[in-house]
């Protein structure tokens, strides 16, 4: 299958058919990412995306999951995107769920009917990177979806029956703006209840703006310490249903995972306890004290 490298995609989509509807992301500008590094952004032809579609269902005949790439496949309009999802549903019968990555902006200018449309033809759940709350953290970061616009998207398109899975970002705020990274985190959260909440840590990637402004002083990076003590009053804060949470990611210090609002006292005294000392942690973690 024609596939650009190199190939980002969520932990939980491992055994997902993974079909390239555009190469990189249209908001590739986040000072902090390098996912895309040398992607030009592009839409790939449905022509090239049927034949990959083909391809894959003479491998793979018994797919049950398909998770839609690169970082922004919601970008290409309903009308060539149903192109593409009815030719997945066809190809593969026994498909339950097509999944995407999403910017806020691409589900916010769909209509209702539109959402529907998606879920009607299995796009039934996407990921969005809230990163922070808080706008000026976004703006700083040069994060092209707006706060309240990620807010909005995942209250609209779980109107259409479409989870979301939120990620957040751990240390995105700096020392500086720690504080109202978790205030109005913990703020947007409450107010989206996504059905899936990640936590991953913040990694500074070189070559990345956000690196250059670590290596001139101008960016203070959190801790291990001060990373697991955002995790936690993140966590203190969450008043959310029905959500399943998870913080096992490469990047994180302390894997975490549970379920709101059942397991919320459990996961506050996991972190209390490995603040404390009294848990054991990750190696990576013990070598950052």
């Amino acid at each position: 299958m024609a596939i650009v490298e190199p190939i980002i995609r969520p932990p939980s989509e491992a055994e997902s058919f993974l079909l390239q509807v555009t190469v990189g992301c249209s908001a590739n500008d986040c000072t902090f990412c390098g996912a895309y590094f040398n992607k030009p952004f592009a839409i790939k032809d449905f022509e090239e995306i049927a034949s990959d579609i083909e391809r894959g269902a003479a491998l793979y005949p018994q797919t049950r999951r398909a998770f839609l790439l690169d970082g922004d496949a919601l970008v290409v309009n309903n009308t060539r995107l149903l192109l593409v999802l009815e030719k997945l549903n066809k190809a593969f019968p026994m498909l339950s769920r097509i999944s995407s990555y999403a910017n806020g902006y691409n589900i916010v200018r769909r209509t209702d009917e539109e959402l529907k449309e998606l879920y009607d033809h299995k796009l039934q759940l996407i990921y969005i990177g809230l990163e922070s709350g808080n706008q000026d953290i976004l703006d700083h970061c040069r994060k092209r979806s707006r706060a309240e616009e990620m807010i909005e998207a995942v209250r609209k398109s779980g109107r259409a029956k479409i989870k979301s899975s939120v990620i957040v970002l751990l240390g995105l705020g700096g020392k500086r703006y720690s504080a109202w990274h978790i205030k109005d985190t913990i703020t947007a959260l409450n107010r989206m209840q996504p059905r899936y909440l990640s936590f991953l840590s913040l990694m500074v990637i070189p070559g990345t703006p956000l690196y250059e402004e670590v290596r001139n002083g101008d960016f203070e990076e959190l801790n291990p310490v001060e990373l697991l003590k955002e995790a936690h009053d993140i966590i203190l804060g969450l008043q959310l249903d029905k959500t399943v949470f998870r913080c096992n990611h490469a990047s994180n210090y302390f894997p975490l995972a549970g379920r709101f609002p059942q397991d919320k006292e459990r996961l506050l005294d996991s972190l209390r306890l490995a603040l404390s000392g009294e848990l054991k942690l990750r190696p990576e973690f013990l070598r950052g004290l």
